[in-house]
């Protein structure tokens, strides 16, 4: 029996937050019930069609999940929208801000009916305070929050590469969603979640932040380099592949020099015999060792650092972390089907096998709507008025 087996999620969601939040949900065997508009569902279903035709951003954070079509403005959306929450334990929602209020949806509305009902809401700022109403996008909240601003080159700042806002919102909505299933199971009483993804990046900036205590100087922005630990980023080999290594200390320095550079005499030039030191005096010490690379492909840098014990890492693209060894070795990748024929798709972090975590099918727009409608207690007419009302 999976953990969450038994327990029913109803979302209304969009995009990666609250997609991604609920896909963990049902990863651990909660039965999550999605919420599309009827026609075209998820905006992130469009986003682009490289996995066969579906959206990457969609078939990465919705599989395992039901899809019901329900133009939730319909004035019959509200009967069926109760019926669910009948049956649910969680209800989560990342809608404009201010929307799910105005369907009744808050968890003022909704807990003296469903006492039990856990609510999740997730926004970019939260429920009050003078930017409730702003739009909130990934690369915004990444701004917003400082990110950017640390991130990136000396001349320019950057993003990151994937939608770590979206990722941070998502994974505080699901750590909340079930520490509140552990609390009701002890009061009985379900309580209202309010996560805010400018708040779950700030937590996460929390380290540059106080490293830019009380007006302090905050990290420079250093590239792929740590900004201050040296050497510790991005090296060039011999056969034009970039090696990533990192030096924690002054014992690591000596082995580095003395087994990695082959030179050991420079482990005690006054000009790097500290990190400090070396921080300061980077651009001399990367030509350095980048002369000392040059002659060397990356396997042979790999080699050395590993038997030195010099913590490095390869700098791999998509195609090389799709045939990493240590995933085939661990057996991570599975099989799960979408509407475009089976994918491969990554066990959740933590789980030891496919046995443990439901990895179901990503669904097709509206795939379950008939039959959760029917569960619900409409009968096929009412199925079909409801249709040809365009309410589903």
């Amino acid at each position: 029996m999976r953990p969450l087996e038994g327990i029913t999620v109803v979302t209304l969601e969009h995009a990666i937050a609250a997609p991604f939040c609920t896909r963990q949900l049902a990863d651990l065997g909660a039965r999550v019930i999605k919420v599309e508009r009827p026609g075209v569902g998820d905006f992130a279903r469009a986003y682009d069609g490289r996995v066969r035709g579906l959206a990457s951003h969609f078939v990465w954070s919705n599989r395992s999940k039901e899809s019901l079509t329900l133009d939730v403005k319909h004035p019959e959306a509200a009967e069926i929208l109760g019926r669910l929450l009948a049956r649910a334990d969680v209800l989560v929602q990342n809608l404009a801000p201010g929307a799910a209020a105005r369907l009744g949806l808050s968890f003022d509305a909704l807990h003296a009916k469903h006492p039990r009902l856990i609510v999740c809401d997730i926004s970019g700022y939260g429920a009050d305070g003078p930017y409730r109403d702003k739009k909130a996008y990934d690369l915004l909240i990444q701004s917003e929050s400082g990110f950017v601003s640390i991130t990136g080159s000396p001349d320019e700042p950057a993003k990151a590469g994937c939608s770590i806002a979206d990722i941070a919102a998502g994974m505080y909505a699901y750590s909340n969603i079930l520490a509140a299933l552990i609390e009701r199971g002890r009061t009985g009483k379900g309580r209202g979640i309010d996560v805010s993804m400018l708040e779950s990046m700030v937590e996460w900036m929390s380290y540059p932040l106080y490293y830019a205590f009380d007006g302090a100087e905050p990290p420079p922005r250093a590239g792929a380099s740590h900004a201050t630990i040296y050497p510790y980023g991005p090296f060039p080999t011999g056969d034009g592949r970039i090696v990533m290594l990192g030096l924690q200390n002054e014992r690591e320095w000596q082995v580095f020099c003395a087994k990695v550079l082959d030179q050991p005499g420079l482990a005690s030039d006054p000009r790097f015999d500290s990190n400090a030191r070396r921080t300061a005096a980077r651009a001399e010490l990367e030509g350095l060792i980048v002369a000392a690379f040059a002659s060397l492909t990356a396997e042979d840098v790999v080699k050395r650092l590993d038997d030195a014990q010099i913590a490095n890492a390869r700098v791999n693209t998509m195609a090389d972390v799709w045939e990493h060894p240590q995933l085939e070795a661990r057996r991570r990748w599975v099989e799960v089907a979408t509407p475009a024929g089976p994918i491969p798709a990554l066990l959740p972090p933590g789980v030891p096998d496919a046995a443990h975590a439901r990895m179901d099918a990503v669904p097709a727009l509206g795939q379950h709507t008939n039959a959760l409608l029917a569960e619900l207690g409409y009968d096929e007419a009412d199925i079909a008025r409801l249709a040809s009302g365009k309410a589903i």
